[in-house]
């Protein structure tokens, strides 16, 4: 091979980081060369990592292979003894140029490929300019890293370091750019997005941000948050929901379970009652609001009517998009050390929050057609409308906005029918 490959593990945040990874590794001057952007959250994710690294040094004999992301922050060494690995940079270092540069030669030693520093030593985002993120028709702007919270079951922190949020002229700026570059649809990403600006003069929020930039910057047709929490939702984004239709009708939130002692055992800062009270408030400021959401099960000490109680929120929250992660042990992290339940129970309960969250989109979907959407056309034949529900869109052109009524679905697409723009 020559050039540069970056294969991307994990967010969205990770996928504009890929971006100016790839931009920084070529202003080094680096070729031949694959970069790995790993993912931490989860056991699995690690574990896939692994396997891909494996089979691109299998593919790519002659490669420099440089593993970096939140498992190389995190599991540093287990990535630096792997024979197929050339150096392992942190999520800190991967944004240097000078980090490409001083890559050192083949056949060095594990603690001579490391490139890895304190991520607690960090404390603030520079904001990174892109023009294009390769493969999406949406653009990513990374606003803010890191976390200050910890939730037990997460080792996310420990990956990216505690909050550090980008100023907001430099948000400002690269939503300019991502625009006059051709881009309609704008995502703004985090690691704890609603967190945005704690740590800036005069504390901006998220929802000021977006609106900020709604109103600076009138080429953007569609703006999109990443996952947020909803307990620090402000009264800009209310406003937003309720007032702005290029704010686009679709949250995904981090709600992670439905039963109050497992909450506080994951140490979230929601309750049950305060997770359906903002739900309900946004769906009766934006009707048509839907709602993604990631829930664990079989955390530790769940029992079944706990798992019962994050089934049946997600059933009164009508989540239409809902992520189920089965709950996997991180290493160094409270919740490890806790009383585990047997994995053939997690993966039973698994399936069948996910067998809920099946049914919910089903309904969603039944509830969309007939109805007039704006959809955005992908690169994969298929479109999103603003409440983030697929349509099949074959033929027609990626990055295109087009009018078009829904006239049912398959099950897991909506299908359509293209109709004349409103006057």
């Amino acid at each position: 091979m020559s050039g540069i490959e970056v294969i991307t593990f994990g967010c969205r945040l990770n996928t504009y980081e890929s971006e100016v990874m790839k931009a920084q590794a070529e202003k080094a001057g680096l070729n031949n060369a694959i970069l790995v952007n790993t993912c931490a959250v989860t056991g699995e994710a690690v574990r896939q990592a692994r396997q891909a690294i494996r089979r691109a040094r299998r593919d790519n004999p002659h490669a420099r292979i440089i593993v970096t992301g939140c498992a190389a922050q995190t599991e540093k060494q287990t990535f630096a003894e792997m024979a197929e690995v050339d150096a392992v940079l942190g999520n800190e270092e991967k944004l240097s140029s000078a980090s490409y540069r001083s890559l050192p030669d083949f056949g060095v030693s594990a603690e001579e490929k490391l490139r890895v520093n304190d991520i607690m030593s960090v404390k603030a985002t520079a904001p990174q300019m892109v023009r294009h993120i390769d493969g999406h028709v949406r653009a990513f702007i990374q606003v803010q890293n890191g976390c200050d919270h910890r939730c037990t079951f997460c080792i996310i922190p420990y990956g990216r370091g505690n909050s550090r949020s980008v100023p907001m002229g430099a948000v400002v700026d690269q939503a300019r750019r991502l625009a006059d570059s051709g881009y309609r649809e704008i995502v703004l990403t985090g690691v704890d997005a609603t967190s945005y600006g704690g740590d800036l003069p005069g504390a901006p929020t998220l929802g000021l941000l977006a609106k900020t930039l709604l109103k600076q910057i009138p080429d953007i047709r569609r703006l999109r948050l990443s996952s947020i929490d909803s307990i620090e939702a402000d009264a800009h984004l209310m406003g937003l929901i309720a007032e702005e239709p290029r704010f686009m009708p679709h949250l995904h939130l981090s709600l992670q379970h439905g039963d109050d002692l497992i909450l506080k055992r994951m140490k979230r800062r929601h309750l049950r009652a305060d997770a359906l009270r903002f739900i309900a408030e946004a769906r009766r400021l934006r009707p048509e609001m839907s709602f993604g959401a990631d829930m664990i099960a079989g955390f530790p000490t769940e029992t079944e009517e706990m798992f019962g109680n994050a089934v049946r929120l997600a059933e009164e929250a009508a989540i239409a998009h809902l992520h189920v992660f089965p709950y996997s042990p991180r290493p160094g992290t409270p919740a490890a050390r806790m009383p585990q339940l047997d994995r053939s129970l997690v993966k039973d309960r698994a399936a069948r929050l996910r067998a809920t969250g099946h049914r919910l989109h089903q309904s969603h979907l039944d509830g969309m057609v007939g109805t007039r959407q704006w959809l955005l056309v992908e690169n994969n034949g298929l479109a999103h409308t603003e409440n983030f529900t697929l349509v099949a869109a074959a033929g027609l052109r990626p990055g295109e906005l087009v009018p078009a009524t829904i006239t049912g679905h398959n099950g897991k697409h909506l299908d359509m029918q293209l109709t004349a723009a409103a006057a």
